[in-house]
């Protein structure tokens, strides 16, 4: 826990205290301590930190706000909580004021963590499993691909920073329909390029990607599948490519940043039987019938709007069959909580997907699907038009090549999934305050400079300033900064809770914003030696937050730019 926080739990406390004190002396009548808040308040001038207590207790205690109020700032022990004043303000709202000499001790808490500054446990070691991009392999990742990637990434690195066990998780969709129409495309284009006039596919994928594969295959085994059998012919084609495009999956998101610790096949749970054997079990339970020639899954039982097909009247599952069994299949292997990221698309399948879950006996609560919006690409102000099927669309490799990594993935990590994202080309590429990763990556250097000016001058790094030296940190930009520091920790605990990796991004933004005010304010290297060494003691600090900070979003920290 940290030190804001242990600070926040020890006045909630004193408050619980006070009520019961105000009891006993029959000041106060009630029948059980309501919920209540204790937070900061929105203008500063209210004070650090406020509570609505009084408020939630008057009709236990049938008396006025502000009354209620004065008796527990009467009864409240204040020893030891910093607090310096209480105030009553509004209905009835307690602010409280603490001295401000509590965020010193911010800074050797940092010095001391490193790396592991902002680290909570709330987990307490909780398997949880992300899955997410898992494109299907028929093409190149595209900018909707990279959303996904870089949000499902910082995720997981979130998580595993608030004390859960975390497995990144890539399902690998190499069965059903798309794969027999990745077939179809492949056979069309070996042929054509060998000369032969073949119509295309009419659902087949039109990426030039796909030749380009072909053509690896001609110069490899040259027109030997032309006189094949069509099933023996498609079935070679499909393994060389999806070969070929997974490992190019591997490759693209590893350059993005992105490892995943398991890689699942589609095609593994047919195989294996455990799709039949998970029909089999939803059968048992009584949510299967047959209709039409077809099984359907009862998913109107679990707020569906209808039905769904499970086996189709030829007797080939669908998808969604092998998607009952791929989820079924998490939770046997030991996740508590199961993340999926997908795109906004897939809006209707996440209740029937919950709905099989909890008719195979699981907490449909434990799946939580994380919708995601679409990527709109600007460049010189127009929108990009994108398409993956006419194979006119932006791949993450040209994205990464065009504005880099970091960009790229704080470009899509910094908005809520549930916003759309536009994702300005140019901006991406600018070295300047507007753009937010630049802004950041700025901040980082600008610290990385003023130490190595410090070790230039002679001036000691690894002394940990004095009490005495930090008291000196008394300005509105120190205590500011001082105070971000102290809320990190929070804030990861936060966002874990809320699975909202974009929390972490708007707090390095805002981070990097006071520390450009305190830049422009302020000199670290001054002559007084005392407040040199608090400055440089705050330098160092901020420098280890702020890179803690981009690396949960997967960002370098550049110490020069």
């Amino acid at each position: 826990m940290s030190l804001y926080e242990q600070i926040k739990q020890k006045i909630y406390q004193r408050l619980e205290e006070s009520l019961i004190k105000a009891q006993e002396a029959g000041e106060l009548s009630f029948k059980e301590i309501p919920d209540f808040v204790l937070e900061e308040p929105r203008e500063r001038q209210h004070g650090d930190l406020a509570t609505n207590l009084a408020m939630t207790l008057t009709k236990q205690a049938k008396k006025a706000p502000r009354d209620i109020a004065n008796i527990l700032i009467a009864n409240l022990n204040t020893n030891g909580t910093w607090i310096t004043s209480c105030e009553i303000a509004g209905p009835g709202f307690i602010n409280f004021r603490l001295n401000p000499l509590w965020l010193i001790e911010v800074i050797p808490e940092v010095i001391r963590q490193k790396e592991g500054y902002g680290a909570v446990n709330i987990g307490k070691g909780e398997k949880v499993q992300v899955e997410f991009v898992s494109a299907n392999p028929t093409g190149l990742l595209h900018m909707g691909n990279a959303r996904g990637a870089a949000l499902g990434d910082s995720l997981a690195t979130l998580l595993s920073m608030a004390g859960y066990e975390v497995s990144r998780e890539f399902y690998i969709n190499d069965a059903g329909n798309q794969i027999y129409n990745f077939a179809l495309s492949l056979e069309a284009r070996y042929l054509q390029q060998l000369g032969f006039d073949v119509p295309f596919p009419e659902a087949g994928y039109h990426g030039e990607d796909l030749i380009a594969t072909v053509k690896r295959i001609i110069d490899k085994d040259g027109d030997k599948y032309v006189s094949m059998e069509e099933d023996v012919r498609r079935d070679y084609l499909v393994r060389f490519a999806l070969e070929e495009k997974i490992t190019g999956i591997r490759e693209t998101l590893e350059k993005f940043g992105v490892f995943y610790d398991v890689w699942f096949s589609e095609q593994s749970l047919h195989s294996s039987g455990y799709v039949q054997e998970t029909i089999n079990e939803l059968e048992n339970k009584g949510y299967i019938y047959e209709k039409e020639g077809a099984l359907w899954f009862k998913s109107t039982l679990f707020g569906d709007e209808k039905d769904e097909v499970i086996v189709r009247k030829n007797g080939i599952p669908t998808y969604f069959a092998a998607d009952i069994a791929y989820h079924r299949h998490k939770f046997a292997r030991g996740f508590k909580r199961v993340i999926n990221i997908w795109g906004a698309d897939h809006h209707g399948h996440v209740a029937r997907m919950k709905g099989a879950m909890q008719a195979l006996g699981n907490n449909p609560d434990n799946l939580q699907v994380i919708l995601m919006q679409l990527v709109r690409l600007i460049q010189d102000g127009e929108i990009v038009r994108m398409s993956k099927r006419s194979g006119q669309y932006i791949t993450l490799d040209e994205l990464i090549d065009e504005v880099g990594k970091d960009a790229a993935r704080f470009f899509f990590i910094q908005r809520d999934p549930d916003s759309t994202v536009e994702f300005d080309l140019d901006l991406a590429k600018s070295e300047s305050a507007d753009n937010p990763v630049y802004y950041v990556q700025y901040a980082h250097a600008r610290l990385c400079s003023i130490m190595r000016q410090a070790k230039e001058m002679g001036y000691e790094l690894s002394v940990e300033p004095s009490p005495e030296q930090l008291e000196l940190l008394t300005s509105q930009e120190e205590r500011d900064l001082l105070k971000k520091m102290a809320d990190f920790p929070g804030e990861i605990a936060l966002a874990a809770k809320m699975a909202e990796p974009h929390r972490i991004a708007r707090y390095a933004l805002d981070f990097a914003s006071l520390f450009h005010s305190f830049y422009n304010s302020h000199r670290v290297l001054v002559d007084n030696a005392q407040l040199r060494t608090a400055r440089l003691g705050l330098i160092i600090s901020i420098r280890q937050v702020l890179a803690n900070a981009m690396r949960i979003l997967g960002v370098s920290a550049p110490e020069k730019m």
